[in-house]
């Protein structure tokens, strides 16, 4: 199926979107990993978010943050896809798109991540690279990672 990719500032997101973007990152890091945090870090309203619509369902979504609010660096946060749609190439194609559209927002800069300790080999595979040591983050191993342009 076609995913419908689209980019908004948070104040351009309409409620029912916002709806489906606060669903689906509950759905995945709250239920999902069974992870207790806070999801909304008033970093929302600073970011631009990448939606990927395929008909009505919310199929894939991040943040994409500006320099200087989670990272020197821009960021790419909040990388979730829909339990319905994994395995499709959803979340390769979300991750392109994402360094595309950082590009094109904030210029060819290095980008930092925050991964997931398992999903390193995917990141890898997306021209990043690992910097500094596993941290705990919400009980779930991550690390830092930068992808240099």
């Amino acid at each position: 199926m076609t995913t419908n990719w689209k980019l908004s500032a948070f104040d351009a997101l309409t409620a029912a979107e916002l709806y489906q973007l606060l669903r689906l990152r509950s759905e995945v890091f709250v239920v999902e990993q069974q992870c207790i945090f806070l999801d909304m870090d008033n970093k929302d309203q600073e970011s631009i978010h990448l939606l990927g619509w395929q008909g009505n369902l919310l199929a894939a979504s991040t943040r994409l943050v500006p320099p200087g609010i989670s990272y020197p660096e821009m960021s790419i946060g909040r990388v979730v896809s829909a339990p319905q749609v994994r395995g499709t190439g959803i979340g390769r194609q979300l991750m392109e798109q994402s360094i595309q559209a950082c590009y094109r927002l904030w210029g060819k800069a290095p980008i930092r991540i925050g991964a997931q300790r398992y999903l390193e080999n995917f990141y890898r595979s997306l021209g990043f690279e690992v910097q500094g040591d596993t941290y705990m983050e919400d009980g779930i191993p991550h690390v830092e990672m930068l992808k240099t342009p």
